[in-house]
């Protein structure tokens, strides 16, 4: 919808896109163009709101491995615990699904408003939840329960006319040899040949064979694989179903979208491609009986309209039970969701990005040809006030109910006139109507437009940990208790659109009696270590009030992937409450 700049970053994937795709057809194997892509990535962008399912044999232990709590995610409780195959394996004979019924979870996800459904074929500790032909180490041949749950879903999911996709861990796959990640079983030189062509490949054509139209194949951790066995893999997928999508971590840039990282939501509009944010209800992906962190329907809604109006696609996972069973409170909140798209829906499906830069938390943007969505997350009160808007208003209404919202607009200054309440304790969606096509932005506040200040708050941080904990009064994190799987600290995902160096400062409230812990803020550049860098100081007191702190300076490079954590080292400030993080630029 918007006409985007290409930055040397832009130049260079498709640079590489096109070397990739020379060779792929020098070797015989023309993997498909994007114009191939096109039509269904255009859909994909639409659906805007999936369902993500983590499912496997890793919901019977829950979390926990011979009475012992294990930190971190549970699907990946092998591998933390170094689970010997001999033993892992038995909790097949355990694995009874009795509960699961296709129907009801085709049916949550439309209730929630999803259009797509995403679920475990393979997950790392190499299980399959489908019947295989190609290992005996699935649903069918190994556990009492005796059915394909995924041709179940399939069925169910085409009745409601929702997307279906399979996710398949094509390199890591910890129950055969010369697949990547078990070291404790097998030694550590192995040759992925056998592997890839005698469980991987086979395995991928099943799922594309006998389980209808897919929307797309989820791979993950492209991990030991060679450039020609992931062109493979993608080439196979587009033989089979030309219009099912394939996401990045295929590997080698072979994607058709780009995925990011999980829980990963960027800090500006990322337009240079489509893409998703894979996205938890809780701390885990696989179901732990001990994890009750449900994140609240308005932190949902808001993740799902910043995520939207940045660009982006939201897959947000349940970890169904052992007795295949949805938690209850993971269906609440999806509902609930649900109940607010079903009034909303039009601001968020089938919209694109926003048009302004505007990284606060009062409000967010959305769009379509003739108009624009404004979401307004925390009610500011009688009035709303959005700088820098050139195109004319004709009206404007909340979704809500359709009521008229008053509006005055002088210049660049558009000023609603707001109820002393919201109409949505979520989420109040004010549609607008405008004279262009696209929506006409004064210099320098456009999406894309470099700023000379970028507030990045806490409420939009990846929170990580199982003890830090958001407070939507005070707008901020607190419990930030050091471990070591995984550390509780804030993560924030940058891809700036000019290059330079910013003093980062920071803002927080700390109690006097629990001043002095070493607080540290990294920065890690993906694909250039070099530009990796940390600043470090010491927690100061200022008696429970806010005040912002120079922290140091930071070099940013144009569009490349980078993410800025902050944490403490040690215990004695982790319930100081940090609000946000602000970059000023140096250069002005």
């Amino acid at each position: 919808m918007f006409l985007k700049k290409q930055n040397n970053l832009t130049a260079g994937l498709l640079a590489v896109i096109l070397i990739l795709g020379l060779s792929a057809c020098n070797q015989n194997q023309p993997v498909s163009s994007e114009e191939d892509s096109q039509v269904p990535l255009e859909h994909f962008q639409d659906m805007k709101f999936g369902l993500f399912i983590h499912w496997g044999l890793y919901a019977v232990p829950a979390g926990e491995w011979k009475g012992e709590y294990v930190r971190g995610i549970g699907e990946w409780i092998q591998k933390r615990k170094e689970i010997p195959i001999t033993e892992y394996e038995k909790l097949a004979d355990e694995f009874n699904p009795i509960k699961f019924n296709a129907e009801e979870w085709s049916q949550l996800a439309e209730d929630a408003g999803m259009k797509y459904m995403v679920i475990t074929s393979k997950h790392h500790d190499g299980f399959a939840m489908y019947h295989s032909k190609a290992s005996d180490y699935n649903i069918i041949d190994r556990t009492p329960f005796g059915r394909d749950p995924l041709k179940e879903l399939a069925e169910a999911n085409a009745k409601r006319d929702i997307g279906f996709g399979f996710y398949y861990s094509q390199a890591q796959d910890w129950h055969e040899p010369n697949a990547s990640g078990n070291d404790w079983d097998f030694p550590s030189e192995r040759d992925p040949k056998p592997y890839v062509e005698g469980k991987a490949l086979p395995q991928v054509k099943e799922l594309l064979e006998n389980y209808g139209n897919l929307s797309l194949i989820w791979f993950d951790t492209p991990r030991l694989l060679t450039q020609q066995q992931a062109m493979s893999l993608k080439q196979m997928v587009k033989d089979k179903q030309p219009d099912c999508l394939v996401n990045d971590r295929i590997g080698f840039s072979l994607g058709d979208y780009y995925q990011m990282g999980d829980n990963a939501i960027p800090t500006l509009v990322y337009s240079w491609k489509a893409w998703e944010i894979p996205a938890t209800l809780n701390d885990t992906w696989g179901y732990k009986s001990m994890d009750n962190n449900w994140k609240d329907p308005k932190d949902l809604l808001y993740k799902l309209s910043d995520i939207v109006r940045k660009g982006g696609n939201y897959l947000l996972n349940v970890g169904p039970t052992a007795e295949g069973v949805i938690p209850a409170e993971s269906q609440k909140i999806l509902r609930t969701m649900g109940k607010w798209l079903d009034v909303n829906g039009e601001a968020i499906y089938g919209t694109r990005h926003t048009p302004f830069f505007n990284t606060g938390i009062t409000w967010k943007c959305t769009t379509k040809p003739g108009k624009l969505y404004f979401h307004i997350l925390n009610w500011p009160g009688s009035s709303l006030e959005v700088v820098g808007l050139e195109s004319r208003v004709s009206s404007a209404k909340f979704l809500k109910d359709g009521s008229e919202v008053e509006f005055q607009q002088s210049g660049n200054v558009l000023t609603f006139d707001l109820p002393e309440s919201p109409p949505d304790i979520y989420n109040s969606v004010i549609e607008v109507e405008i004279g262009d096509e696209t929506a006409i932005i004064s210099p320098g506040m456009g999406f894309d437009d470099p700023q000379d200040k970028i507030v990045l708050y806490s409420r939009d941080a990846r929170i990580r940990g199982e003890e830090a904990r958001y407070d939507w009064n005070s707008q901020t994190v607190s419990g930030f208790h050091p471990s070591n799987s995984p550390s509780n600290e804030l993560w924030w995902y940058h891809y700036p659109y000019d290059s330079d160096t910013f003093m980062i400062s920071v803002e927080y409230a700390c109690k006097d009696d629990i001043a002095g812990s070493s607080y540290y803020i990294k920065k890690r550049n993906r694909d250039n270590e070099s530009q990796n860098h940390e600043l470090s100081g010491k927690i100061e007191a200022t008696g429970d009030e806010f005040r912002v702190f120079e922290a140091g300076e930071m070099f940013f490079a144009e569009g490349e992937y980078q993410i800025i954590n902050l944490g403490l080292s040690d215990e004695m400030s982790s319930d100081l409450r940090i609000r946000k993080i602000i970059l000023t630029r140096k250069s002005n």
